[in-house]
């Protein structure tokens, strides 16, 4: 899947994994050594993230049913990191440091099917 930050009219991940299942979900991320630059993790349904386990920092966007960002984390550091959106929130993509740089709440994120 690709999705673009609507107001910069940039493209932030080109290849976008999903977790939807339990077990793909619970995963994530976590003991992987990186996050390719241009690659990311959406995660539906969730409001929240922990970063145990995880090996290095990302960026976090929340967004609704709509699209639209509910809450935006910079820079998430391993072990110690939590982030989340109070209400609203169906899902998160997990990033790359850097990438989510000028999104904001408010802003609108739209989601394409990969390219075959």
């Amino acid at each position: 899947m690709r999705i673009h930050h609507v107001e910069s009219g940039r493209t932030i991940a080109e290849n976008a994994m999903v977790a939807r299942n339990y077990w793909q979900r619970f995963r994530g991320l976590m003991l992987r050594r990186r996050l390719a630059k241009g690659t990311a993790l959406v995660i539906e349904p969730c409001s929240s993230i922990h970063m145990m386990f995880m090996l290095f920092p990302i960026d976090a966007v929340f967004y609704d049913a709509a699209g639209k960002v509910t809450n935006v984390a910079l820079n998430v550091r391993p072990w110690i990191g939590f982030a989340g959106t109070l209400r609203g929130a169906r899902g998160v993509i997990e990033l790359p440091v850097g990438t989510a740089h000028g999104i904001l709440k408010g802003h609108q994120l739209n989601f394409e099917p990969a390219r075959s």
